[in-house]
């Protein structure tokens, strides 16, 4: 694998995993056909009231979040990498009686296909690994925004991304020092699937994130850390609070999420 074919080989593995999640309990499609918001509390409480504000979905994958926001009264537009992710992601839309846009394309080449400017720009758990280059990915957030437009990012903590896949030992570097390319038996949603695939990221320090997103012009205005996550995605993971997530044998010694809120000068 060549890490110029990053797009390429990202997007089929990206495809591979649509039908594994929307079967799986990660994902639980039933109750969110029945009305259940997908979205963490961390999130909804940092996007406050979004009913008739115009939302900026940016690595949506196959929409639950994105048609969440839309049943909350936001008017949704979505971006994904994959087609297959975004085919289902309409057919959600439709399904669900909902008035939500999305839009097949690398993020790179969001303002390629769109016109409008938006409230809130939105991004959330495990987006920004897979770009090379922060300072793109700004300022493609910055000129999707409105004056005094809003940008909620919550991801997980590039203090995770050093450890091996079981939380045993620190194999990657905390900075962007190179591509990072793995395959991986199971996905997140199921890690019993058997399915392989492949696929090539880059680690992001805090650091870069911050100056990235200053020096597109935006200025930020919230940032915190958690010692859980909200998602049970990773090895080696215990429940210690409903909905609340950690490494069994690492406890709350490491930071494993952090939120940024940044508004548009």
């Amino acid at each position: 694998m060549k890490p110029e074919n990053y797009l390429e080989i990202n997007r089929q593995t990206w495809n591979i995993k649509v039908p594994i999640h929307l079967d799986s309990k990660f994902y639980d499609m039933e109750s969110f056909r029945k009305g259940k918001n997908s979205l963490p509390q961390t999130d909804i409480d940092l996007l406050g009231d979004i009913k008739g504000k115009s939302v900026l979905h940016l690595q949506c994958h196959f929409g639950q979040d994105s048609l969440s926001m839309a049943r909350m009264g936001a008017k949704v537009t979505g971006i994904d990498l994959s087609d297959k992710a975004i085919e289902k992601a309409k057919a959600l839309n439709i399904e669900l009686n909902l008035d939500s846009n999305f839009i097949c394309c690398d993020v790179y080449e969001t303002l390629e296909h769109i016109n409008d400017k938006f409230d809130i720009v939105y991004t959330s758990y495990g987006t920004i690994g897979w770009l090379p280059d922060l300072d793109k990915w700004a300022k493609v957030i910055s000129k999707a925004l409105k004056p005094n437009g809003k940008f909620i990012f919550v991801e997980f903590h590039p203090v995770l991304w050093m450890f091996d896949d079981n939380f045993t030992k620190i194999q990657h570097h905390y900075h962007n020092e190179k591509p990072i390319i793995e395959t991986y038996s199971g996905t997140y949603a199921n890690k019993e699937a058997e399915v392989s695939t492949s696929e090539i990221g880059w680690n992001h320090s805090l650091a870069e994130v911050f100056q990235a997103l200053l020096n597109s012009g935006l200025q930020i205005d919230h940032f915190n850390e958690y010692d859980y996550s909200n998602y049970n995605c990773f090895n080696e993971m215990i429940e210690f609070e409903k909905g609340k997530f950690r490494i069994k044998h690492l406890e709350n010694k490491i930071p494993m999420m952090y939120s940024i809120v940044a508004f548009k000068k």
